[in-house]
């Protein structure tokens, strides 16, 4: 089961998020059919996605994550709530390109220079949106970025995705830590130097290591409490009667012009590919046209 831990220090100077996401990484590249480089950052923002949904505090709110950059992924968008449902999709899931200079999968070219949108609507009339551009356009350290300059809040951003080599996931988790405002230096800089020993989030997923485990290899001897454990899941909400929602905002010309031409309309929700088939006396009634 994929999960969510959510953790604190004893004297509530850091808090932490952390993730097991590899089933829910693996359902989008099954839904999307992904290739590997496509998956890895896919895999990554939906994990760090994922636990920035547990940020939110109202139930209806939700997060909205997009990375635009002039790449061949043509941009990566992820959807979350604070139940821990995700859902995202690529511009181009089929993007292929050799490794990068380490023999990893280069995300960040896949990416390119652009920008980070994240967008949290909370209820009210209008959503609040931060833009900021991309550092890397390697999710993580975009993240951290988007954190420090955003949300003037300290932290450490670390994600990753592990595929086999017959492209199914093998790992795939993150963390988020965060230093609360009266953070002392030195709590901070165990943090940096317990940071500085991690090789990479999947070196200890694959290890059969779990949330908790990397907790406490970021937090080393600081003491923490945990204080949530919840499942996470790729989840899409669509339905016909959503779709039909907004269809009937569209513009009424564009709509007339659509049922006078007399075919079934078919949309596609770009999040689990599912398709919607309306016929023209459908979407009359539904509409409340007459002829």
């Amino acid at each position: 089961m994929d999960y969510i831990v959510r953790a604190v220090d004893k004297n509530k100077e850091v808090r932490i998020f952390a993730i097991t996401s590899r089933e829910l990484v693996e359902k989008a590249r099954e839904i999307h059919n992904t290739s590997p480089v496509a998956t890895a950052a896919l895999g990554r923002l939906l994990s760090a996605g994922a636990m920035m949904g547990q940020m939110l505090k109202g139930e209806e709110e939700l997060l909205t994550l997009k990375m635009k950059g002039d790449g061949k992924i043509n941009g990566v968008t992820v959807l979350a709530d604070n139940s821990a449902k995700v859902k995202g999709y690529v511009g181009n899931p089929s993007v292929m390109l050799p490794p990068n200079y380490a023999g990893k999968l280069d995300v960040g070219a896949a990416i390119g220079y652009g920008e980070l949108t994240v967008i949290k609507d909370m209820g009210l009339k209008e959503p609040y949106i931060s833009k900021v551009p991309l550092a890397t356009s390697e999710v993580a350290e975009d993240l951290t970025y988007y954190f420090a300059s955003s949300e003037q809040t300290p932290s450490a951003v670390g994600l990753g995705v592990l595929m086999s080599k017959d492209n199914h996931v093998r790992e795939a988790g993150g963390f988020i830590v965060q230093m609360m405002p009266d953070a002392k230096e030195e709590t901070v800089s165990k943090i940096e130097e317990n940071l500085s020993k991690i090789t990479s989030v999947t070196d200890i997923l694959k290890e059969g290591k779990t949330p908790e485990d990397l907790v406490k290899a970021v937090m080393g001897d600081i003491e923490v409490e945990f204080t949530d454990k919840i499942e996470a899941k790729y989840e899409c909400n669509c339905s016909k009667e959503r779709v039909m929602r907004v269809l009937a905002t569209l513009n009424k010309k564009d709509l007339a012009d659509l049922i006078a031409e007399g075919e079934d309309i078919e949309v596609n929700c770009d999040f689990c590919n599912s398709k919607y088939v309306f016929k023209t006396d459908e979407l009359k009634e539904a509409l409340g046209w007459e002829d």
